[in-house]
């Protein structure tokens, strides 16, 4: 047989150049009474990558790579790789949120297995809430770096009529735009009812059924604060997903802060060793038009004589935990 084989793996991205030390800069946290605070950091080590098992000839063999990368509340250092004689790797940045890294093999031969796996070392702290929040405002532009987290994403329907009405009277009350957020983060955790489903259902379906998972009840929550002129965007986790929305100091100086919608309540802060596998939630990846919610492993053949079987890894190394190993 000769065809085409596409694999999409809707999973959980960084990574710097493959085959050498960290060369790039840590991002730098700002000291402010304003800002978030990190604490209890945590090392871990997680294998992520890729098994190619082929039973027959397969060629023009094209895969990508989700891998975590630096954020504020963690750093992410390559210590071992597992690279099979014949891959080409190379890395790209999706919208600054997510680093990818691409894999091409020209040629596999029949009963060949390849590997692209790689170790990583991840430093990840827990995030504390600010000392002062009164100070804090919705920006009162957008600059372009921002304009990603506003509008419509996939399954995040901010524009639609019955979202928009929902959250329309919310927080005209608050004493400051602090609290605006958090009327808008208790409300929707008032409203929406957790109830896991593994199909992505989204905002609006959580507002119209009452009930949602963290995708959701992350997904409504967004839609809301950019409603009311506040950037917002999805972190995703090992397992889980939860919100960020960012404010600026009377400077215009900006932060991020996280919370979390689905689960025991915290505003502001996020009590997670989990590590940040990318941020965002509307992405456009070179050559495809179609936005993506998410960023998702990929695996592409353009002949083979029998199928081969794809193995995406993410999993903790030494943990026994329910994210460790996850083979998908």
């Amino acid at each position: 047989m000769i065809c085409l084989l596409l694999v999409t793996c809707s999973s959980a991205g960084w990574h710097q150049n493959p085959r050498s030390p960290s060369t790039q800069p840590r991002p730098t946290h700002k000291s402010s009474p304003l800002n978030i605070g990190l604490t209890d950091s945590t090392r871990q080590q997680w294998e992520i990558g890729l098994i190619i098992q082929s039973p027959g000839l397969m060629t023009g063999v094209q895969a990508a790579i989700t891998i975590p990368m630096d954020w504020p509340e963690q750093t992410v250092t390559i210590i071992e790789q597992d690279l099979s004689p014949g891959l080409v790797v190379r890395q790209r940045v999706i919208s600054g949120d997510v680093k990818q890294l691409l894999i091409t093999v020209p040629r596999v031969e029949p009963n060949q297995t390849l590997k692209a796996i790689y170790t990583v070392e991840i430093q990840r702290a827990r995030i504390t809430a600010p000392l002062k929040t009164d100070q804090l405002k919705i920006p009162q532009t957008v600059g372009p770096e921002l304009r990603k987290y506003m509008g419509v994403s996939p399954s995040i329907e901010t524009t639609h009529p019955l979202i928009v009405n929902a959250g329309r009277e919310l927080a005209a009350d608050a004493e400051n735009d602090w609290q605006k957020v958090e009327i808008i983060y208790d409300w929707v955790r008032s409203h929406i009812k957790y109830k896991f489903d593994e199909e992505l259902k989204g905002a609006l379906q959580a507002l119209k059924s009452g009930e949602g998972d963290c995708e959701e009840l992350t997904s409504l929550f967004i839609a809301i604060c950019r409603n009311h002129g506040i950037p917002s965007r999805s972190v995703w986790i090992p397992g889980h997903c939860y919100p960020e929305f960012y404010l600026e100091d009377a400077a215009g100086n900006g932060y991020w802060y996280p919370c979390q919608v689905a689960g025991s309540r915290s505003f502001g802060a996020m009590p997670e060793y989990r590590p940040v596998l990318q941020k965002g939630d509307n992405f456009r990846l070179p050559g495809s038009s179609k936005s993506q919610r998410y960023v998702a492993e990929t695996f592409r053949a353009t002949r083979y004589t029998k199928p081969p079987m794809i193995q995406f890894l993410r999993r903790r190394v030494g943990s026994e935990s329910p994210f460790a190993p996850v083979l998908e």
